[in-house]
């Protein structure tokens, strides 16, 4: 058995494309648009981590999506969470919960998916502003 994506769905798939690459870093593998469903899948992954996917379904006709706390969340570990954070939040992304602890932090994408990210090899020693930063929102 292996391990292929994560699928999420999304309601502007140029807004998601921008917070998923742009803002967070994935990069784009492959698309895949099917007329007949009329539905887009776009596949991302981690630079150097391409077996782990995750997987945008665009649905063309509009739908309300609900929820995002009910999925849990996705996760990635990050070279330097404070930088990661910085870089997120100069880019204009809420970080519902600053990585007080060096260690864990969480954000949400424009559909409410919970990511969080972890630093790689433990923690780094607590930090201002992050220290002292409170919770925004849901994480």
């Amino acid at each position: 058995m292996k391990y292929l994506h994560t699928m999420v769905r999304v309601t502007d798939l140029d807004a998601s494309l921008d917070f998923y690459c742009n803002k967070l870093g994935l990069t784009e593998l492959r698309r895949v648009d099917v007329k007949a469903g009329r539905y887009t899948l776009v596949f991302l992954a981690a630079p150097g981590d391409e077996d782990a996917q995750l997987e945008l379904t665009y649905n063309w006709d509009p739908e309300e999506l609900r929820g995002g706390r009910n999925f849990g969340h996705v996760a990635y570990r990050v070279d330097d969470i404070y930088a990661t954070c910085q870089r997120l939040m100069d880019a204009g992304v809420t970080i519902n919960r600053p990585p007080r602890d060096g260690h864990m932090a969480f954000v949400r994408s424009p559909d409410g998916i919970s990511i969080e990210l972890l630093q790689r090899d433990g923690s780094l020693p607590p930090r201002e502003p992050w220290a002292s930063m409170s919770n925004t929102g849901e994480w």
